[in-house]
């Protein structure tokens, strides 16, 4: 499962990246390491951009960037 895949609300933790995720250095630099737990906040309604909640800070993703994110459903 990605991170696009969830729905406002939803509370899951990251369980790595994609391989040859163009995005991995970026996204890390940010704080979504392995084993962050999030929650998502907002999703624009086309689904880009999504807003998620990581380490008391909103942060927001583009597609292509939660489509790099593998997760683990809380």
């Amino acid at each position: 499962m990605t991170l696009k895949d969830l729905q406002v609300g939803d509370r899951a933790k990251v369980a790595g990246f994609l391989e040859g995720g163009a995005y991995r250095r970026k996204l890390l630099s940010m704080g979504l390491t392995p084993g962050a737990e999030f929650s998502v906040t907002r999703v624009a309604p086309m689904g880009d951009p999504v807003e998620i909640k990581v380490r008391g800070f909103a942060l927001s993703l583009r597609r292509g960037e939660a489509e790099a994110v593998s997760v683990e459903k809380l």
